[in-house]
């Protein structure tokens, strides 16, 4: 199994088995977080409506169901079939798919936008410039890309979540470093937002919001 292949299988493995659990405990979570929810705002009005936008690691569509409510033409991607399957049943009117992100289906120039939210936390360092990419092959000149992700330098590993026989490394970011690889690859960044964290949602680590257009 290669290196690549081995942490794809990780993330699918380990989705796999908590969506359900995961689909439950984070089921109301922009109630309780207006910066996320001033960050999709913006980004739905950069993006303009209609603007046909893939949620790239969707998970159980979460936020894609929230981008589509303020007018977005929605798509979602993720690994897990288990999350997907969450994702069909509580989004009926988005077409879901199964795949990756270094790896998308899409034609060149042809979204309006990326979201990738939470979800470039599994992707080992050095495979970051690729994966930035590929999200730049896939935007028309001026789409934008919104990615979401923990503020750190050192990884945290989850074992067994909800009693699950799984475990999985998280990768904590830095703004700079990610800004960096996104200008590498094609992008303006323009907007860094970092908030403390919520101790009643047990984070531990400030989060990250970056708005990048190509």
């Amino acid at each position: 199994m290669t290196e690549a292949s081995d942490f794809l299988t990780a993330t699918r493995t380990f989705y796999d088995a908590i969506a359900e659990d995961y689909a439950d405990r984070f089921r109301d979570l922009h109630a309780k977080l207006p910066w996320d929810r001033a960050v999709f705002a913006l980004y739905a009005e950069l993006v303009g409506v209609g603007g046909k936008v893939a949620d790239l690691g969707c998970g159980p569509g979460r936020v894609t169901g929230h981008l589509a409510s303020l007018g977005l033409s929605m798509s979602g991607l993720d690994l897990s079939e288990s999350m997907l399957a969450v994702a069909r049943r509580e989004n009926p009117g988005i077409r879901f798919e199964r795949g990756s992100m270094l790896e998308l289906g899409h034609e060149d120039g042809s979204l309006d936008g990326v979201v990738s939210w939470y979800s470039s936390i599994h992707t080992p360092a050095d495979r970051l410039p690729r994966l930035f990419a590929e999200f730049r092959r896939v935007l028309k000149p001026g789409g934008h890309a919104l990615l979401a992700f923990q503020v750190g330098d050192e990884p945290r590993h989850l074992e067994r979540p909800w009693g699950h026989p799984v475990s999985l490394d998280f990768h904590r970011r830095t703004p700079e470093g990610m800004a960096e690889l996104l200008s590498e690859a094609g992008f303006s960044v323009r907007s860094r937002t970092v908030r403390a964290p919520e101790p009643e949602l047990d984070e531990k680590v400030p989060q990250a919001y970056l708005v990048a257009r190509a």
